[in-house]
């Protein structure tokens, strides 16, 4: 093929090539604010528009709020859930005052909110974030696993159950340390124990997104302060209430005292596996049953509130107190959250309760406690499509968007066999030509 022909080709090619890539597809959809698989660390909920106050100068440390400076707030759970001061039903006297900043009265059988202030609102959510962790992996990991802690976690700052690098613990032990007694190492050992740190985030923010728990940005699995990191009433609650239908979590949250394993005793030649266990991803405990030591429960209302179950509370100098639990009564499971609370909560905490089991199917829901996002749709096979009558049917208007792949490898088709017909006649015409 001569110079002038490859060029000819050339140019109706590319002239197709462009023409299939100049614009997008009708009906694409350009994800904005969040990964789309649902694992990026920032929320886009498509009724929520926030600036994250601890990148903003205007934010107040006072408060406690990381997003004082949004336009709006989430809609989630209904219109009047978007208001920051007491959201509370008529024709019943208000709920008891609490000094926390935000707080959620819920039934977690109906999932009806009862009352609420500032729900919505962003606060660092200290060890409670350890609730969507167990809810997270609880699913994911079996809790007869062994399972050795690396350094790293062993070393973590703040409330801790003590853990070792060695192979005695399994994921239970490890599950209701976390739960019990706040321990940030277990919590680490946990995510570890996931595949990494960095997967078990992305696990746990895509869980937040699937339970619609948009305000929720984890930056960590025990809840330490870290900036970025965030959650509110309203999604504690979701979470909550998403742990209670699991029976293991029901079990660690409303487990007053246990046993854990210690290293006493461990180490000795004659109990360790000759296979070098201690290097494997999956080590077997010693033949000799390790020592325990006694953890309790830090949740105070526990053995002391009527029908209390449990879940969990937390605190950083900067978060302060914060506290989600539940408890059960004549057949209805009451949920209240609170955050940012400057002191000694408990009290405060049982008159809510009180107040949610009196006023409980007596009053106008303020709000819901919204259901989880179902999952997606299978998508039909490719064999489907081809086969099908619609993929059969004449391609124009709207059936563009569907067809566009199909379309696009036809007109692609056309236009190579075009370029390649018209070089190959020229090329024959030229040595017809040139024959005596």
């Amino acid at each position: 093929m001569g110079t002038n022909q490859r060029a000819l080709a050339a140019a109706l090619i590319t002239t197709t090539l462009i023409g299939l890539t100049a614009a997008p597809a009708a009906g694409a959809t350009i994800v904005r604010g969040s990964l789309a698989d649902g694992s990026g660390l920032e929320t886009g909920a498509p009724d929520t528009a926030t600036v994250d106050a601890e990148s903003s100068a205007s934010a107040s440390p006072d408060t406690g709020r990381l997003n004082d400076t949004q336009a709006a707030v989430s809609s989630i759970g209904g219109r009047l859930l978007g208001g920051r001061g007491l959201i509370a039903p008529a024709g019943i006297a208000p709920p008891p005052k609490t000094e926390a900043s935000a707080f959620l009265i819920a039934d977690a059988d109906t999932g009806q909110v009862l009352a609420a202030k500032d729900p919505h609102g962003h606060y660092r959510p200290a060890s409670t974030l350890k609730t969507l962790t167990a809810v997270t992996l609880i699913p994911k990991l079996d809790k007869d696993r062994w399972v050795k802690p690396s350094q790293w976690a062993c070393d973590e700052e703040g409330s801790a159950v003590g853990i070792v690098p060695e192979p005695i613990y399994q994921i239970d032990d490890l599950m209701r340390a976390m739960l019990i007694v706040s321990g940030n190492d277990a919590a680490d050992a946990l995510a570890e124990a996931n595949g990494s740190l960095a997967k078990t985030l992305a696990d746990m923010n895509k869980e937040a997104r699937k339970l619609q728990a948009y305000d929720t940005v984890a930056k960590t699995p025990n809840g330490l302060d870290k900036p970025g990191q965030r959650s509110s009433a309203y999604d504690l609650a979701l979470i909550a209430r998403a742990g209670l239908a699991m029976p293991d979590f029901r079990k660690y949250v409303s487990t007053r005292t246990s046993k854990f394993p210690a290293p006493k005793d461990f180490g000795k030649k004659k109990d360790r596996n000759r296979q070098g266990d201690d290097d494997r991803d999956t080590p077997t405990p010693t033949k000799t049953p390790p020592a325990y030591y006694e953890i309790a429960n830090h949740n105070k209302l526990l053995g002391k509130y009527k029908g209390m179950i449990g879940i969990k509370n937390g605190y950083t100098t900067k978060a302060l107190g914060s506290f989600v639990g539940a408890a059960t009564r004549n057949g209805h499971t009451i949920i209240v959250v609170i955050m940012h609370h400057p002191g000694g909560f408990w009290e405060e905490v049982e008159k809510l309760l009180d107040w949610g089991f009196a006023a409980d199917g007596k009053v106008t829901p303020v709000g819901e406690l919204v259901k989880p996002t179902p999952p997606p749709s299978p998508k039909p096979s490719s064999l489907a499509v081809r086969h099908s009558p619609a993929a059969q049917a004449p391609v124009s208007g709207a059936g563009w968007t569907d067809h566009a792949p199909l379309v696009a490898t036809a007109v692609l088709g056309v236009g190579l066999a075009g370029a390649f017909a018209l070089g190959y006649g020229l090329r024959r015409r030229r040595r017809a030509a040139d024959q005596p």
